[in-house]
C-alpha cells in the first residue's frame, strides 16, 4: 500500500509553523487585509497576538524584545503603508544590533484585480536598513526563507530582518513539512592576535577599558567573562552610552560614562589614558570618544572588525567571540600588570562632578536633579528606557547601572519615539520588575498612543515626561550655529487628562519636593501611570551650543 501523502496546509499555516519552532511566545501588529490568511493561523496557535496602534509602535516594541532577550522579536503589518511604517524600526534595530524579524503582507503576485493599489517595492524600501529583504514568490519557500531570516537576524551583527509574504502565497496549499533549525557558533580569536593585544595592553602606562553597546547583548556567561576581565586586571573602565551596567556601575573601578563625544566628565580619564580597550563597540553608536594623531592607541574587540571613520580607527583588532577571547586575555594578563590603576586618582573628582544636582531645590526641576532621582526610586533590576533628547546626556551620566540593559539608551539610530514601545516590550518580557519610560514632551506625543497598548495588555508602566514645551536639543543645535530658536517650540495637550482619556492614571508634579513621592505612588499603585514634570534644561543647552564646560 503506497504510503498516504501528509496533510496539506497553507503557506500561512507554515508561517505559524516556522514561529512555533523559533520559540516565538508573541507578535506585535496592526491588522490588514493582506494577511488574513496570517492572522488565521496565528489565531489557531498558541503565539499572542499584541496588537500596537501603530506599525512604527509595533518594529520598536518587537526590535526591544530584542534587544532583551537575545531571540528576534517578530513584528507583522499589512502592505503598503503598514509595512512603510516599518522603516523606523528597522533603522533602529539595524543600527543598534537587536534581533528582529519583520513580515508583511502584499497584493496577491500571480493573479490580481487590484492593479497597482497599495503595492510598492518593499523590498527595495527596506534593503538599506535591514540584514535581509526578500520577497516570498512560492509558498514552498516559505520554510526554509523564513527558516533562515531567523538565523541571520541572530548572528553578529545581529539586527533585522524583512519577510514579504503576498496574499496568494500565504493562502496557497503546500506539504507539511517540519522546519529545521541548526546552532551557529562565533569563531575564537587566533592565539597570535591575542597575544599582540596581551603585549600591547602590558606595555601601557594608562590603560583605560571601554564597554560598548554589543557587550550588552551577549549572553550572561559572556558578560561575566568581561566582568572578569576587568576584576582580574584592575583595569579602570567607563562605558558607552548603551554599554551602561555590563560591568557594575558601583565598582571602585568605574570611571564614568561618555555622554557625549568631547569634553565630558569621563574625558579626563580619556585624554590621560594611552591605551583604550574596546570592548563590544561598533561605530553606529554615537562615537564616545574621538580619535586623533598623538592620542591614545586602541584595541577593538568585537564579533566583527571594525567600519574604519574618521573618529574611530583602531590600532589591533581582536575578532571573534567577545566573551572567550576577553577570558582569554585575562588569563595573560593575571597578575602581570603593574600600571593598571594609573589612571584611578581621578576617578574621585569625576565623580564628584557626576553627583552635582542630586540636592537641588530650584523649579522647574533641573534635567540632572531628574536623573538624580530616578536613579533612587528605581530598583537595581527595574527598568528604565529613553527617548531621545536633552535629558538623555544627564541619564547617560548619572544613572548607575549595575546590570545590563537596565537603562535603556538608543545612541545609534536616537529616534525620537522609542521610550514607551520601548517600555511596553521591557514590561512585557518582565512583568516582575519595575519599568519606567522617560520621554520628552516631543517624543511622548510621537507614540504616545501606545498607552493604549499598555493599558490594554493591563501592564504596570510608568511613563516620566519632561515638560518644556519644544525640540530644546535642536534649539541648542541651532545657538551652537549662531542661528536664533526658530521653528522649535509647539504647544502641549493636558498630559494628566490625556491619561486618563486613554485609560491611565495621571499625576502632574508642581513642585520639585513632589516628584519623588509621585513616582513612588505611581509605581506603588500599578497599571500605566503618567508623571508629567516641568524641567530646566538650559545646562545642556548651554553644553550643546558650545557655551560651557563641564570639566
Amino acid at each position: 500500500m503506497a504510503a498516504s501523502k501528509k496533510r496539506g496546509i497553507n503557506g500561512a499555516d507554515s508561517v505559524v509553523a516556522v514561529l512555533k519552532k523559533m520559540g516565538v511566545e508573541r507578535i506585535f501588529y496592526v491588522p490588514g487585509e493582506e494577511i488574513l490568511e496570517i492572522m488565521e493561523s496565528l489565531r489557531k496557535s498558541k503565539i499572542t497576538l499584541v496588537p500596537a496602534r501603530t506599525e512604527w509602535g509595533a518594529a520598536l516594541m518587537a526590535a526591544n524584545e530584542g534587544r532583551l532577550t537575545g531571540r528576534p522579536g517578530v513584528c507583522v503589518a499589512t502592505c503598503g503603508p503598514g509595512a512603510l511604517n516599518f522603516t523606523n524600526g528597522a533603522g533602529y534595530a539595524h543600527l543598534g544590533g537587536f534581533p528582529m524579524v519583520m513580515i508583511a503582507g502584499q497584493k496577491p503576485i500571480n493573479s490580481s484585480h487590484h492593479g497597482h493599489f497599495q503595492v510598492t517595492d518593499l523590498v527595495s524600501v527596506m534593503k538599506p536598513v535591514t540584514k535581509l529583504a526578500v520577497q516570498i514568490e512560492s509558498v514552498q519557500l516559505i520554510r526554509p526563507v523564513l527558516t533562515s531570516a531567523f538565523y541571520i537576524a541572530q548572528e553578529e551583527k545581529q539586527g533585522p530582518v524583512f519577510v514579504v509574504i503576498p496574499e496568494d502565497i500565504a493562502a496557497e496549499e503546500c506539504e507539511d513539512d517540519e522546519p529545521t533549525t541548526s546552532p551557529f557558533e562565533l569563531p575564537m580569536a587566533s592565539g597570535k592576535t591575542l597575544d599582540l593585544a596581551t603585549e600591547k595592553i602590558l606595555a601601557a602606562k594608562c590603560p583605560l577599558i571601554m564597554v560598548g553597546g554589543a557587550a550588552s547583548r551577549l549572553d550572561q556567561h559572556a558578560i561575566a567573562q568581561i566582568r572578569d576581565l576587568v576584576l582580574r586586571t584592575r583595569i579602570p573602565f567607563f562605558s558607552t552610552q548603551m554599554g551602561k551596567g555590563v560591568v557594575p556601575e558601583d565598582s571602585d573601578l568605574y570611571m564614568g560614562t561618555a555622554a557625549v563625544s568631547k569634553g565630558d566628565y569621563v574625558h579626563t580619564a580619556i585624554r590621560k589614558t594611552d591605551l583604550i580597550i574596546a570592548v563590544g563597540y561598533y561605530t553606529c553608536e554615537k562615537p564616545a570618544f574621538i580619535m586623533s594623531e598623538g592620542g591614545p592607541e586602541v584595541i577593538h574587540i568585537a564579533h566583527q572588525a571594525a567600519t574604519f571613520t574618521q573618529a574611530y580607527h583602531p590600532h589591533l583588532e581582536v575578532i571573534g567571540g567577545i566573551g572567550p577571547s576577553v577570558e582569554a586575555l585575562a588569563d595573560r594578563l593575571e597578575g602581570k600588570l603593574t600600571s593598571a590603576g594609573a589612571l584611578l586618582p581621578l576617578r574621585e573628582g569625576i565623580l564628584a562632578l557626576i553627583g552635582e544636582g542630586a540636592d537641588e531645590k530650584s523649579w522647574p526641576v533641573t534635567l540632572d536633579h531628574v536623573a538624580h532621582v530616578v536613579c533612587k526610586v528605581m530598583p537595581e533590576n527595574g527598568i528604565t528606557t529613553l527617548d531621545n533628547g536633552l535629558y538623555k546626556i544627564p541619564f547617560a551620566r548619572i544613572f548607575r547601572a549595575n546590570q545590563p540593559n537596565t537603562l535603556l539608551l538608543d545612541n545609534a539610530l536616537a529616534t525620537m519615539g522609542a521610550g514607551v514601545p520601548s517600555a511596553i516590550a521591557a514590561a512585557m518580557v518582565n512583568p516582575g520588575l519595575s519599568v519606567m519610560a522617560v520621554c520628552g514632551d516631543g517624543g511622548f506625543q510621537m507614540t504616545g498612543q501606545e498607552l493604549v497598548t499598555a493599558v490594554e495588555l493591563r501592564l504596570n508602566l510608568v511613563v516620566l515626561i519632561l515638560v518644556n514645551d519644544g525640540w530644546r536639543m535642536i534649539e541648542a543645535k541651532q545657538r551652537a550655529k549662531g542661528f536664533p530658536a526658530y521653528g522649535v517650540n509647539f504647544v502641549n495637550p493636558d498630559f494628566v487628562k490625556l491619561a486618563e482619556a486613554y485609560g491611565a492614571k495621571g499625576t502632574r508634579v508642581e513642585t520639585v519636593a513632589d516628584l519623588v513621592p509621585a513616582l513612588k505612588a505611581a509605581f506603588e499603585g500599578g497599571g500605566v501611570h503618567v508623571v508629567a514634570v516641568r524641567v530646566d534644561d538650559s545646562k545642556y543647552k548651554r553644553l550643546l551650543a558650545g557655551e560651557s564646560d563641564p570639566e
